[in-house]
């Protein structure tokens, strides 16, 4: 109820009306049944102009911290509002995910819902296109769902004359469906999830046309990799120069 109230009411009419925000190749998404939404990541308005242009309800997996709702007065709204509107909590505690802490997400997934990720785990630091995590291919392949590659322009935020920030006409892009069902099962085996995961990212980068650096975003925001070595690691797209793992016998080229 608070998903539909907060949608159709706040944002969608903001999103449309006031942003001017366009959607092309909404018809790529299944109309029904359990499938990832895999997309670049501009800016924080991102995580709110897509589910706002979709049809469907967008399910976007956080950090199991924020449902806590420890820290304050602001912790305490941001769990509520998290659980008012139906996202579900990723447990991250080991460093990355793993399989038991994708529950959540995965009961999403099967009982037919759309799932929203940002393989690049942070927004990125200039605009470009950074490497994926494997965290998105791990989803796939475990819920056995096929992958749509989103691409988002123009979202970040713009101060107006009196100081309010505002997106102006942001636009997104959605691709056609990507199918791994020749690894299902496979969600352990790293070589496996890497090829998905740069396939994923390809098939983005195919969308915004960003440049694409091997490197994760967040070493760049951390200043563990300078720009200049960022610059160095720029390839002509994800995986590139790799060849896909091998298939079992009878699964699908």
């Amino acid at each position: 109820m608070w998903y539909a109230f907060f949608k159709n009411v706040l944002f969608r009419p903001v999103v449309r009306f006031g942003f001017r925000a366009r959607i092309e190749g909404e018809e790529n998404i299944p109309a029904s049944g359990g499938a990832l939404l895999a997309s670049n990541h501009l800016a924080a308005g991102d995580t709110f102009v897509l589910p706002a242009m979709m049809e469907r309800t967008l399910t976007f997996p956080a950090k199991a911290e924020l449902f806590a709702g420890r820290g304050g007065l602001g912790a305490k709204i941001v769990a509520w509002f998290l659980k008012a509107i139906g996202q579900v909590p990723l447990d991250r505690s080991g460093g990355r995910v793993s399989l038991a802490g994708l529950g959540p997400v995965l009961e999403v997934l099967d009982q037919g819902g759309l799932v929203g990720i940002y393989p690049e785990g942070t927004r990125s630091p200039d605009g470009r296109l950074y490497k994926g995590h494997t965290g998105g291919a791990r989803m796939a392949l475990a819920a056995g769902v096929p992958v749509v590659p989103v691409a988002m322009f123009d979202t970040p935020a713009v101060r107006t004359r009196i100081g309010i920030p505002w997106i102006r006409r942001p636009r997104i892009v959605i691709g056609a469906p990507l199918d791994f069902s020749a690894y299902a099962g496979r969600f352990d085996d790293h070589r496996v999830l890497r090829w998905v995961t740069d396939e994923i990212m390809a098939a983005i980068q195919d969308l915004s046309g960003q440049t694409y650096v091997d490197a994760y975003g967040t070493s760049v925001k951390s200043g563990s990799l300078s720009a200049a070595e960022a610059d160095a690691r720029i390839l002509p797209r994800p995986g590139y120069g790799t060849q896909p793992p091998a298939v079992a016998a009878g699964g699908l080229s």
